[in-house]
């Protein structure tokens, strides 16, 4: 009897220690996880100890009783949605313990929702470490923010300065429809070559280039999607005579290394970097599968090109967005990211 009382007594302690242990993970809820940026967001906690991803079942994915239930059951939600059912999931919300984190464009320029690139300041990264609405910065516009953004903060452009944007990305930006139209079966043969496209200069990233970067009017931009699966490159023109005592690309490249110094996942390439590309060529899928960011300053003394290249699935969404509640919970930012 008193065997039987160790051991009972022995498992009774076992099970209330995993039950605490299941209680110290944050709940996390991906709503919209059969999307690509989702599945990305799940792919990046495979080994993490200290959370537990909550799921919906998948019929009951457009249920919007049940996303209710999910969505105030969690800690911390992603919303991997489209901008309208985005901002429905947040009418949802009555637990107001509940943090979210949306990576579609819904809320990037809304008071309230903190701007989810830490690097640009501190004042970002605490937003983003205190926030309870946090919103992912777009592919598009994490390249062209980085490039631009310490630029204007420091004055050294104004804002009123006439920028620019050409833009390079693999198919996965543009979500389960355009992958399948690359990857089928019967595709036109205009998919073989580059694509530009938002033709009229409305893309839905420009409002938040403007606002983040401080600038008076939205850049001319110039979008490209191209015939491989991820990666991206953010290219900025400017010219010499603009940028004062940062003019030629030795001083500009300073610039951004200073501006930049100590971040983890923004690297700025060093003199000569461009002329060990292969080819002499900026490819737009060399950093698919990393979830940093490398910025390149070449030209010469009357004009430069600023370009950002980066993955359009890392740090152009699910590892930002991981990098996010990494420090929303107050843990290694780049815990569960490629580095």
């Amino acid at each position: 009897m008193v065997w039987e009382s160790t051991v009972w007594g022995t498992i009774g302690i076992r099970l209330a220690w995993i039950d605490m242990e299941r209680d110290m993970k944050t709940k996390i809820f991906i709503d919209g996880s059969e999307g690509t940026t989702g599945l990305r967001i799940h792919e990046r906690f495979a080994g993490r100890e200290d959370i537990e991803v909550v799921q919906i079942a998948s019929e009951l994915r457009k249920d919007r009783e049940e996303r209710r239930r999910m969505i105030n059951s969690a800690d911390m939600v992603f919303l991997c949605l489209p901008d309208a059912a985005a901002r429905e999931s947040v009418e949802l919300i009555e637990n107001e313990s509940v943090r979210v984190i949306d990576t579609s464009t819904a809320h990037r320029t809304q008071e309230g929702w903190a701007y989810g690139f830490p690097e640009l300041s501190l004042g970002h990264r605490e937003a983003i470490a205190a926030g309870k609405r946090v919103a992912v910065p777009g592919c598009h516009a994490t390249g062209f923010i980085s490039l631009v953004y310490p630029l204007t903060a420091c004055k050294v452009l104004l804002e009123d300065y006439l920028f620019s944007a050409f833009s390079l990305t693999g198919y996965s930006g543009g979500g389960k429809k355009m992958i399948g139209q690359y990857e089928g079966t019967g595709r036109s043969r205009e998919l073989d070559a580059p694509r530009e496209y938002a033709l009229s200069q409305n893309h839905k990233h420009l409002k938040e280039m403007k606002k983040i970067a401080g600038l008076a009017r939205e850049p001319l931009f110039s979008p490209i999607v191209a015939d491989y699966y991820s990666g991206m490159v953010v290219s900025v023109p400017v010219y010499g005579e603009f940028l004062g005592k940062y003019a030629g690309t030795e001083k500009l490249r300073d610039f951004f290394a200073e501006f930049y110094k100590g971040q983890k996942f923004i690297k700025v390439m060093e003199k000569g970097a461009e002329e060990r590309l292969e080819g002499g060529m900026m490819a737009g899928n060399s950093c698919s599968g990393w979830d940093g960011l490398k910025i390149y300053v070449t030209g010469n003394e009357d004009r430069m090109v600023l370009s950002a290249q980066f993955d359009n699935l890392g740090k152009g969404a699910s590892g930002a967005a991981v990098q996010c509640l990494n420090l929303m919970l107050g843990c290694e930012e780049d815990k569960g990211l490629n580095l």
